[in-house]
Formats: structure tokens, sequence, C-alpha cells
């Protein structure tokens, strides 16, 4: 049984300490410059509220939540190959998977950063991983990006979906049966497209511990 998590929201609708992630989604989701953050246990998150978002959220550096004023050169940095950011990048899309078991039924959506907005979403299909799911969901704003000519960073939360975009290959245990072959022929199509086509994008990790569910979060805790 997952261990129960508690959700402080600092800038929301109503700011407070929720005990479900979907009581803090319907506080964040289509508020500008939403803050919060999750906490193992209780006392920890009321702490949390009570001492405010500077130096709980983010590095505690980041302007209102209309900034989006992007990181100097000095503020990335590479973690086996994955790229992070100190601070949230708002003018970017975000992107997550939902899954029913894994493997399992798998359906991923990329939102605005900044507001929430539905931007993409696809699913569900029959049989994935939650993987293979992230992977896809990142070439498909890569291709969505590149269709309007835009230079917006994409946010993940996976590092191996990351790193298999960066390799254009998935490395999966997933077979390729019946069962699959919808997941696996959308693999296949992403494939090619990485392999034969360039993007400028920023492709970054989300730091969860930091920063709080990724906006696209399906709440399926």
């Amino acid at each position: 049984m997952a261990k129960q998590k508690y959700y402080v929201v600092w800038e929301g609708k109503t700011p407070g300490v929720y005990g479900t992630w979907a009581e803090c989604q319907a506080q964040t989701d289509h508020y500008t410059g939403a803050k919060y953050k999750s906490y193992e246990s209780k006392a920890a998150a009321e702490a949390a509220y009570k001492a405010g978002w500077k130096g709980n959220w983010g590095t505690g550096a980041a302007a209102s939540g209309a900034a989006k004023s992007k990181p100097s050169g000095g503020a990335f940095k590479r973690s086996a190959s994955v790229e992070t950011s100190a601070e949230i990048e708002y003018d970017s899309i975000s992107v997550d998977v939902g899954t029913r078991g894994n493997p399992g039924p798998v359906e991923y959506k990329g939102v605005d950063t900044q507001t929430g907005e539905l931007i993409f979403s696809c699913g569900p299909i029959k049989k994935g991983t939650n993987n293979l799911g992230e992977f896809l969901a990142i070439v498909h704003a890569l291709a969505h990006l590149k269709k309007e000519g835009s230079s917006r960073t994409v946010y993940s939360d996976s590092v191996n979906a990351l790193k298999w975009v960066k390799q254009k290959k998935v490395a999966t245990t997933l077979p390729r049966d019946a069962s699959t072959e919808e997941i696996w022929t959308l693999i296949d199509r992403a494939e090619r497209w990485l392999q034969s086509n360039t993007y400028d994008n920023k492709l970054l990790k989300w730091q969860t511990k930091e920063w709080g569910e990724i906006k696209a979060d399906y709440g399926r805790k």
C-alpha cells in the first residue's frame, strides 16, 4: 500500500495543506504561478506551509508565478546524461503518463507548464509501460513544437525516457506480441521521427522533490 503524502499549496486557489493529490490539483490546475510540493508527513507539510514557499519550493529564488525568465548559463547541470534546471522554466510543455498496471493500459498528455492547459493527449493504449508512455509523450511534444516552430522546453519526470529520446532508441523488455502491437507501432514511428528530424528544444528532468508533482500528473498515486 502506497504511503500517504501531504501536499502544501502556497500559491493556488485556496492555499493550505491537503491530504490527497486530487485536492492539491484542484487548487493548482489553471492557476497561474501555482506553488506546491508534496511531503512525507503531515507535520513536515504543516511546517513548510507556515515557513512559506521561499526555501521550500524550487530554489527559493524564483519570482512570482508569472515569471518566465530562464536561468543563466550556469543554472543547468547534467546528471547521468539527463539535464536538469535549477528553477522551473515556465515557457515549456510538461508531459506525464497515466497507467493502470505496469505493464497495462497507457495514456499520456502534454500541458502548458505555466497554466496547466491541455495541449495534447493520447490513449488509452491497450498495453504498455510507464517509461514507454513517457518516451512517446516527449517525442509527441517535440513533433508538436517543431510543427509550431517553437523552441519551448519539454519537461518529463522519467530519466529512462529522457535517455531513450537522446539515444533515439528505447531499451525495454516489453515483448512484441498481439497484446503490445499498438504501442510498438507508435514506438517504431517515434523512433523514425527522431532519426529523421532535428530539434533545438531543451529536454529537462522535472525535479519532483523540489517542485512537487509535474503539472501533467494524472494523480494516480
